[in-house]
């Protein structure tokens, strides 16, 4: 059994408790009764993870989080893990820092420490395609893929696949001798299977339908902040999919490289260091990601994006059951 089929039969057995009448109760209400010896409800906590001040300062600004009475926070190996409820959803939240190496070592310190039943992440994304995803919008990815892994080949390489520096000069006939490079798999680790070669790293579909059904419906997302407002109404836009890397994203030759090559939608530092990280350990997440620029265009929107990401978060946690089947 593959562990992204693993995954999936750990989403089903999540959402088999909760079958009612409809999507929105299913995702509500724990079953009533579990005929088991060795299963039981258990309150579990969801993972919420943001990466950076903005996106903490969305979070508070909400007022939907409540800290714990008795113990409000954790502090361990250098971050601080806050316990409360976000709504009626026992949560967890960490600020984990910026680029892969952080991110994944806060996302990896959260699953050790506390008993968490799947990742929720939200953070800002730059879009690489204007015509697709503008600021203000927000992306519920389906896969994401980390591109910033590379081998470096010799000058003029023209191996199918790899990345010539030369083509994206500015200006356009500008020398440049950094020669190519090619893009590489990751090693996906998991206490089930031995390790396996990857490039994308699908969000589990049962919980990738479930996580976006009623993500479309009703939400408004926020289109000023600090008296700068949008063109157009934001919105939510699902199904596409996001590269990850630990640079920041400027050329916009190099953003259309990545949709031609690859068809992905956005860039950030973060969301396949929360992918990795959550399927190593064969837990449920789903990625929520702000745009907050447009590569290669002047004007960014930060707050807004954080702030309608962490809308689109909070939604999607509202929907999550509050109790799940454990099972010895």
């Amino acid at each position: 059994m593959s562990r992204i089929n693993m995954a999936v039969l750990l989403v089903l057995g999540l959402l088999l408790v909760t079958a009612k009448q409809s999507t929105q109760m299913s995702l509500r209400n724990p079953s009533a009764e579990i005929e088991s010896s060795n299963c039981k409800l258990a309150t579990l906590r969801v993972g919420l993870v943001l990466a950076s001040d903005t996106n903490e300062k969305a979070l508070l600004d909400s007022d939907l989080f409540t800290p714990d009475s008795d113990n409000p926070y954790v502090d361990h190996a250098g971050r601080r893990f806050n316990i409360g409820k976000l709504g009626s959803t026992p949560i967890v939240y960490v600020k984990t820092g910026t680029f892969s190496v952080n991110v994944a070592t806060g996302v990896q310190t959260l699953l050790h420490e506390f008993n968490i039943s799947e990742i929720v992440f939200f953070g800002n994304a730059g879009s690489l395609n204007k015509n697709v995803l503008v600021p203000g919008d927000v992306l519920v990815p389906e896969a994401v893929a980390f591109t910033g892994v590379w081998e470096w080949k010799e000058f003029r390489a023209q191996n199918k696949g790899q990345l010539a520096f030369g083509q994206f000069n500015y200006p356009v006939n500008g020398e440049n001798t950094l020669g190519t490079v090619a893009y590489e798999n990751i090693t996906l680790y998991s206490p089930s299977e031995d390790p396996e070669e990857v490039f994308w790293l699908p969000v589990p579909l049962p919980w990738y339908e479930a996580a976006t059904e009623q993500l479309t419906k009703d939400l408004k997302l926020k289109e000023c902040h600090s008296g700068r407002c949008l063109p157009r109404t934001s919105k939510v836009i699902l199904g596409l999919k996001a590269s990850t890397s630990d640079f920041y994203l400027k050329n916009e030759a190099y953003g259309e490289f990545l949709v031609g090559k690859f068809s992905a939608s956005t860039a950030d530092s973060a969301s396949a260091a929360v992918a990795l990280t959550a399927l190593s350990n064969e837990k449920p997440f789903v990625v929520i990601q702000g745009v907050s620029n447009v590569v290669g265009v002047d004007g960014s929107y930060p707050e807004l994006a954080s702030q309608n990401a962490f809308q689109v978060a909070a939604a999607f946690i509202g929907l999550l059951p509050t109790q799940r089947l454990a099972c010895e």
